[in-house]
């Protein structure tokens, strides 16, 4: 909470409900005047707060903390009404409202708590009145446009905390399942290496295929492994990317080629070579097609069709990924580019994330169609290298 920058808030408050300085000599004319009657508000106040189990559960130190409280009340009370209404002022009415966040007081009892404090402050003005009654009812208004900007920073200060507490709940459940993620995706390889280890420090004269197949087996799992974190790296930090022009296709094939898909799956590439250059960070942009063509892949564990095609638009190009795969629900396909959304049992939900991100810094976007049962089609618009 930054005093300075709250208070200039308070100010743009007061001017929009039309506070000005004579509404403040109002409510300070009246100070001497209801201060006989504000003990037994405050006695008022905390003895409705009995009747009510919701507001009252909060209030865990018995007697004497309530004696405290009504001490505060009391003290904000006078404060009220005597000013003056700066800075240091407005930072204890913010205070107030993350207090109540603290304690874990709905925001509902705060509001009505201040309606009764408002009603009660009005009755007992009523009936100490002795003046005339034009100017009675201006001092109304100046009392309850200052009530109304005291809600205003309480409430501030409650969707400030309740925000603060929301992203560090959404940060730990993000953590947690990140590390869930983790934690499946490594136990595995390194479940194998701790086979490949025991076997090679415990068999007894293993034959030289065997020895190499373990260590092999070991160097695949590591490299697996490795994957897993240098993809949670590269979420992390996706470095600037290095704009150069290059044809879409070679892009593609040497995607291709790291990424193969097995024999019962059958390729078919139309990027012509008339295609024009794009401008883009092309090992960026291998990341984003490897993703597309991995995900095809396991999309079609029983086989089927992957179609890559390739078109000229005005001032760019589109590239579409398109299988035949198992689709995509509609339930899913409006966050599968979301972080840690994954509709695979082992997946951790980056793949299309980091392709997302990688596309909008190198100033191209994405769209998917998805059927579930007929497949799905990722079509990716790049920025083409102008003449």
């Amino acid at each position: 909470m930054d005093a300075e920058k709250l208070f200039l808030r308070y100010q743009e408050l007061q001017q929009y409900v039309g506070w000005t300085a004579e509404d403040a000599r109002r409510v300070q004319s009246i100070a001497t005047l209801l201060e006989p009657r504000l003990p037994a508000m405050v006695d008022d106040f905390y003895a409705e707060i009995e009747r009510h189990p919701d507001a009252r559960k909060v209030i865990t130190g018995g007697q004497q903390q309530i004696q405290r409280l009504k001490g505060t009340l009391l003290q904000w009370l006078r404060e009220l009404l005597a000013g003056p209404y700066e800075k240091d002022y407005v930072t204890r009415r913010w205070k107030v409202g993350w207090r109540h966040v603290e304690i874990g007081l709905d925001q509902v009892y705060t509001n009505v708590a201040l309606s009764r404090v408002r009603n009660g402050l009005l009755v007992a003005l009523g009936e100490k009145w002795t003046g005339e009654l034009d100017h009675l009812q201006a001092i109304r208004r100046s009392l309850s446009t200052l009530m109304d900007l005291d809600l205003a920073i309480i409430e501030d200060a409650y969707q400030a905390e309740y925000l603060a507490r929301q992203q560090r709940a959404e940060r730990l459940a993000a953590i947690g399942q990140v590390a869930g993620g983790v934690a499946h995706e490594l136990r595995n390889p390194l479940n194998v290496v701790k086979t490949s280890v025991y076997y090679l420090l415990n068999a007894r004269n293993p034959s030289p295929e065997k020895h190499t197949e373990h260590l092999k087996r070991i160097e695949r799992h590591v490299t697996l492994a490795d994957g897993v974190i240098t993809t949670l790296s590269s979420f992390a930090k996706m470095p600037v990317p290095n704009l150069q022009p290059f044809p879409v296709g070679q892009c593609i094939q040497e995607a291709l080629e790291t990424n193969p898909v097995p024999d019962n799956i059958q390729v078919t590439i139309d990027c012509p070579s008339s295609l024009p250059s794009v401008l883009a960070d092309i090992d960026q942009l291998r990341i984003v097609f490897a993703n597309l063509i991995r995900n095809a892949r396991e999309a079609m564990p029983k086989g089927g069709s992957l179609s890559i095609k390739g078109i000229a638009l005005e001032g760019g190009v589109e590239v579409s990924v398109t299988d035949t795969g198992v689709g995509i629900s509609p339930e899913d396909i409006h966050r599968i580019l979301e972080p840690l959304y994954s509709t695979k049992a082992r997946g951790l939900g980056l793949g299309l994330a980091i392709a997302r991100a990688i596309l909008d810094k190198n100033k191209a976007s994405m769209r998917l169609s998805s059927e579930i049962g007929r497949g799905s089609s990722f079509t990716v618009q790049l920025t083409a290298l102008l003449p």
